[in-house]
């Protein structure tokens, strides 16, 4: 039997859990075989029907929110689409990257239905942060060190795999990313580092609720994989842990939102 998922936040109108990683979401027509997903062990796990307001890739782990009712699914679903929501990313890649920077690269939607060269170039936007480097005494590739980052992302648009892609042109592919990465380095981690998952976690979320006048803040905690990891690197200070509480002020409508910041 799956272990309980972790919950994050729950009131009468939504939940938020923890999706670890190489879970599914929903049942699609590329998940055959498949047994397990996230709403189906949600629902099970809270006895109600829950409604699924936005997406993570498969291999992608952190927060997710659900509505508990059709209206709020309805409001919530309005808040992803409009980008009204502040997201929070972290991520380890290869090489030391950028302190700051703005990704501005237009993307090709990939739907699998049709060749990537037919699909419309769509604005896509991600700020991205170095929070920290690392390097070690081993030859992975050329080099005979290694050096790798983490990296904080805040995407301001929701492309299909949009930070993996943004990432990987600007030459700092996730670790783990088998599309997208590179095989040694990837390689390298799952055999020596024992990490064998896309290093990328949404840790944090901010919107407004649906129903309440207020503003939901949510942070996630890493799973133990990537947890030992940033404490073996030294990265044990940019840890989230999980919090979850609503502003104590309303946001009005037309006020402009800071982005979303670390959570103690």
């Amino acid at each position: 039997m799956s272990q309980p998922l972790p919950l994050l936040y729950q009131d009468d109108h939504l939940v938020a859990v923890h999706k670890p990683a190489g879970l599914l979401v929903h049942r699609t027509a590329l998940a055959r075989g498949e047994r397990e997903f996230l709403v189906q062990r949600l629902r099970d796990q809270l006895g109600r029907r829950v409604y699924p307001v936005h997406r993570l890739d498969r291999p992608t782990s952190g927060v997710m929110v659900f509505a508990l009712d059709p209206a709020s699914a309805t409001r919530l679903g309005e808040t992803f689409t409009e980008r009204r929501v502040d997201k929070r990313y972290l991520a380890v890649v290869r090489g030391i990257g950028p302190e700051r920077e703005r990704l501005d690269y237009a993307l090709r939607e990939e739907d699998g239905r049709r060749p990537k060269a037919e699909m419309p170039a769509l604005p896509a936007v991600t700020d991205i942060r170095r929070l920290d480097s690392v390097e070690l005494p081993v030859q992975v590739d050329r080099y005979p060190q290694a050096r790798y980052s983490l990296m904080e992302a805040r995407p301001l648009t929701g492309r299909r795999h949009q930070l993996r892609r943004h990432l990987s042109r600007r030459g700092y592919p996730i670790i783990g990313d088998a599309k997208h990465g590179k095989g040694n380095h990837n390689r390298f981690f799952a055999e020596r580092l024992d990490c064998p998952r896309l290093l990328l976690a949404a840790v944090g979320l901010a919107f407004d609720h649906p129903v309440e006048p207020r503003r939901l803040l949510l942070s996630c905690a890493l799973d133990a994989t990537m947890a030992r990891l940033f404490a073996r690197f030294g990265w044990a200070g940019h840890l989230p842990v999980n919090d979850a509480r609503l502003s104590e002020a309303p946001v009005p409508e037309s006020a402009s939102r800071d982005p979303l910041t670390p959570l103690p």
